[in-house]
C-alpha cells in the first residue's frame, strides 16, 4: 500500500511539474512560422551605449544618453543591421516605474528612426550578482565587462518575498509594449543557468540553478499573461542539443516554452553550424542571438553565411567599443592585459564610429545588400 501511494504521489507530482514546464499558450508552428516570414532577415548586435557599463547606466535617467544612442544606431543602420538586443533591469522599474517606461519609448523611437527593431531581455543571470541601483563604478582598467549586472540579483532571487516585485515589473514592462510594432521579441532571460566561472568565487553554484529553473516558468507565465502580439523566445547556450534525451532540464524548459527558438554559439564556422542543424528539428524560426569572439574563431565570414543559407536571425555581441570594454577577450578576469588586445573580442565599432575592420564592414554590407 505505501509503495502504491509513493508511486501515486511521484506521477502526480511528475505530471503537474511537467505540464507546469510548457505553456499552453506557446505559438504554434505555423502561426510562428508565417510571422517570421513577413520578417526581413534579422541582423544584428547586442547593444549598450559606449557611455554606459552596464544596464543600468544605460537606462537611469541621470545617464540616459539620447544623443549617443542615436549616433550609434546610425552606425548600425549604415551596415546594412536591422535588429538590437537590449538587456532591461528589474531595478530600473522598482526605482522610476513610469520614468523607465517612458525612456524604453525614446528608445525605441530613435530605433524606429533607424529601422532597427528591438529584442528587449527582461532577465539576466550574467556578471556580477549584486546589481545596486544610482552611480555605477567606473570600469576594471583592461577588464570584460567588469560592470555588468545580474538581473534579479543573487538577494532577489534567494528571497521569494521579492517575486512579487519581478512579476510586477514584468507585467508592466510587456503590457506597455504588448502590441508595438517597434519590437519583435521578448527575451524572456538571458542564459539563465550560466554561473559566471571563477569571475564572481562562490556565489554562484547549483542552487543558483535550482532556484532559476523553478522560475523560468512562472516567468515565461507573467510575459503570456499580457497577450504580447510579439513572440517570446529564451536562448540555449551551453550543452548538447542533438537530441531531446540529452538537453538539461532547463533547457527543455526553454525551448518547449519559447515561440522562436534561439542560442548562443562562440565557436567555429563548423561547430555553429552543427549548433543550428541541431535545433532544426524544432521547425521553427531560428535566431542566433550570440555570437562573434574573434579569438575563439566565431567570426562574421564565418557564421554570417550560415545564418543566411539556414535563414537564421544574427546578432553579434557588441556595436561599439565603449565601457563595457568587450574588446577584450573573456581570460581578463584571470590574465592582466595592459593595453586594447590587437585582435578585438567582441564590438564593431571604434569610439569615433570607424570601424574596428574595414573588411569586416564590407562583408556585413555585402551580405545585408545594403
Amino acid at each position: 500500500m505505501k509503495m502504491k501511494v509513493s508511486f501515486l504521489s511521484v506521477f502526480i507530482f511528475t505530471f503537474f511539474y511537467c505540464s507546469a514546464q510548457k505553456n499552453n499558450d506557446v505559438w504554434p508552428a505555423q502561426k510562428v512560422n508565417d510571422w517570421y516570414a513577413q520578417q526581413p532577415w534579422l541582423v544584428g548586435a547586442n547593444y549598450i551605449n559606449s557611455s554606459a557599463i552596464n544596464q543600468l547606466e544605460m537606462w537611469q535617467a541621470e545617464t540616459f544618453d539620447t544623443a549617443q544612442i542615436a549616433k550609434e544606431l546610425s552606425w548600425a543602420r549604415s551596415i546594412g543591421m536591422n535588429t538590437m538586443r537590449v538587456f532591461l533591469h528589474d531595478l530600473l522599474y522598482k526605482q522610476d516605474p513610469e520614468g523607465f517606461l517612458k525612456r524604453m519609448e525614446q528608445f525605441l523611437t530613435i530605433a524606429k528612426r533607424n529601422n532597427i527593431s528591438i529584442l528587449f531581455v527582461l532577465f539576466d543571470s550574467v556578471w556580477d550578482p549584486y546589481p545596486k541601483l544610482d552611480k555605477q563604478p567606473e570600469p576594471k582598467p583592461h577588464v570584460h565587462n567588469s560592470g555588468w549586472v545580474q538581473s534579479p540579483g543573487r538577494e532577489a532571487l534567494e528571497d521569494s518575498t521579492q517575486y512579487q516585485r519581478l512579476e510586477e515589473y514584468v507585467k508592466a514592462v510587456v503590457k506597455r509594449f504588448a502590441t508595438d510594432k517597434r519590437i519583435w521579441g521578448w527575451d524572456v532571460w538571458n542564459e539563465p543557468d550560466n554561473t559566471t566561472g571563477t569571475s564572481y568565487e562562490k556565489v554562484d553554484g547549483p542552487r543558483k540553478i535550482e532556484l532559476v529553473t523553478a522560475l523560468l516558468p512562472k516567468v515565461f507565465n507573467w510575459v503570456r499573461s499580457q497577450k504580447p502580439s510579439q513572440p517570446l523566445t529564451c536562448g540555449v547556450w551551453a550543452g548538447d542539443w542533438r537530441s531531446d534525451e540529452k538537453l538539461k532540464p532547463i533547457e527543455k524548459i526553454q525551448l518547449e516554452n519559447s515561440d522562436v527558438i534561439s542560442f548562443h554559439s562562440y565557436e567555429d564556422e563548423k561547430t555553429f553550424e552543427k549548433r543550428i542543424q541541431f535545433l532544426l528539428r524544432y521547425k521553427r524560426p531560428i535566431i542566433c542571438t550570440e555570437y562573434l569572439a574573434r579569438g575563439n574563431n566565431s567570426t562574421f565570414h564565418g557564421s554570417l553565411p550560415l545564418c543566411k543559407k539556414y535563414k537564421v536571425g544574427a546578432i553579434n555581441w557588441g556595436l561599439v567599443d565603449g565601457k563595457s570594454q568587450t574588446i577584450y577577450p573573456w581570460d581578463s578576469w584571470e590574465r592582466k592585459y595592459t593595453a586594447a588586445p590587437p585582435l578585438w573580442h567582441h564590438d564593431i565599432f571604434r569610439a569615433d564610429g570607424t570601424p574596428y575592420r574595414k573588411y569586416e564592414v564590407e562583408f556585413i554590407k555585402q551580405l545585408t545588400k545594403k
